[in-house]
């Protein structure tokens, strides 16, 4: 099984889309929008784990997350996969476990395992999910965590690889403290303001734990209302350890252009 763990100083920078599983008439503009992600050079398609759109009309049409996964892993061949980031509360954890381990198989080792501890109450109400509180929330992930890397190293045939997880949130006590035990990507929500107070909180955490930051990659999203908004936040991202870069895209049209010109702004940075 290979190892995910790079410390910061051998990690490329990394283009990422989110590809949102709403307000598309059909799933079929989605299947193209990724196979255009892959096609243009994009490191890695997300989508998100949810039930009803996040914005626009809350009733518009939506997608479930790990089936179109799965549909991902048939259709694309280089294209790493993964959610920003799967409810830890819509599924028992073994299960989930299994089910990565199925899409890991069918993508031939290119799934990340995005999770986070939930927020959306509409989908806990809606499916019949108890919501609790933010913080029995975050200790169910973190009881959890431990019981999902178990069955992975349990399951015949195993996963292609030791399948990444991306941790997703920002809370200072909780959340970055699993980040620290559990992940190999954290992606905090912040910006070039936000970032460096909660990246030092995630080191100090690494520090207690004794997990070297450095393996962790650090992972963000950049700015959407125009090329020049996503180069220059990307830009700052980049001087401040951020190497993986993620935008988001949204139905019904999955308009592609800004990632294109991270893409492009990637492989300029890299020929020096």
């Amino acid at each position: 099984m290979i190892s995910t763990e790079r410390t910061s100083n051998e990690r490329p920078v990394r283009i990422a889309v989110q590809l949102q599983p709403q307000h598309s008439p059909g799933y079929g503009p989605i299947r193209d929008a990724v196979r255009r992600a892959e096609d243009m050079g994009v490191d890695i398609a997300f989508n998100w784990d949810h039930f009803f759109p996040l914005y626009g009309d809350p009733d518009g049409a939506h997608y479930e997350c790990w089936t179109m996964l799965a549909a991902w892993a048939e259709q694309t061949s280089r294209i790493e996969i993964g959610a920003l980031v799967t409810c830890n509360s819509y599924r028992n954890p073994e299960l989930l476990a299994d089910m990565a381990r199925t899409v890991d198989n069918i993508s031939d080792g290119r799934l990340i395992l995005g999770i986070g501890s939930g927020w959306k109450q509409k989908d806990y109400d809606e499916y019949g999910y108890e919501f609790g509180t933010a913080g029995s929330r975050l200790d169910d992930l973190a009881a959890d965590l431990p019981r999902i890397r178990s069955r992975l190293a349990k399951l015949n045939p195993a996963p292609l690889r030791e399948i990444p997880i991306l941790i997703g949130g920002q809370g200072k006590r909780k959340t970055l403290r699993l980040v620290a035990e559990h992940a190999h990507i954290w992606h905090g929500f912040t910006d070039a303001g936000t970032y460096p107070g909660l990246a030092e909180v995630l080191d100090s955490h690494c520090a207690d734990v004794g997990r070297d930051p450095g393996a962790i990659e650090r992972s963000s999203g950049v700015p959407e209302k125009s090329v020049e908004a996503a180069l220059a936040g990307a830009e700052a991202l980049v001087g401040l350890g951020v190497t993986l870069l993620t935008i988001g895209v949204n139905g019904p049209d999955y308009d592609l252009s800004l990632a294109e010109a991270l893409v492009q702004w990637r492989d300029q940075r890299a020929q020096g």
